[in-house]
């Protein structure tokens, strides 16, 4: 979604902010939201033990908060109605950060954006889990038995 708004933007609008390089920020927003939702909804109907999600419904609100975009109340009874079992969060690690074309934010913006996340998830209820900086293995291994907790 950042990349293709991206390219649909500006160039010399370009920022860490995707808000500012799309036409209609808040039409950007209710599109991820709506994205993001659908994919919820959608795991639902698969047969799977366990689903993984990379960005969740929340996530918008809490970007929406780190830049400073008013929203409406769906965007939060979106985020209340469709609720996951537990919230993984991964914090920013300076010797592996890399920005790209999808992590657009410089290492402090991203400590600050997972700043917004962790306190969007609490607010909504969740206990977020903080993946300690590890091996990808040990990662792996923490996850899973936080699942079987």
């Amino acid at each position: 979604m950042t990349s293709k708004a991206k390219s649909e933007g500006h160039p010399e609008t370009f920022t860490s902010n995707p808000l500012l390089f799309v036409e209609d920020s808040l039409q950007f927003n209710k599109d991820l939201l709506k994205g993001r939702t659908e994919h919820f909804k959608k795991s639902l109907t698969l047969e799977q033990p366990i689903i993984f999600f990379d960005r969740g419904i929340p996530d918008v609100l809490a970007y929406m908060d780190f830049f400073d975009q008013p929203y409406d109340e769906a965007f939060t009874r979106a985020s209340r109605v469709n609720r996951y079992d537990r919230v993984f969060l991964l914090p920013p690690w300076k010797e592996i950060y890399v920005s790209d074309n999808e992590r657009l934010e410089s290492f402090d913006e991203a400590q600050k954006i997972h700043a917004a996340l962790e306190d969007t998830y609490s607010h909504l209820g969740y206990e977020p889990i903080l993946v300690p900086k590890r091996t990808v293995p040990e990662r792996i291994d923490f996850v899973l038995e936080k699942l079987n907790d």
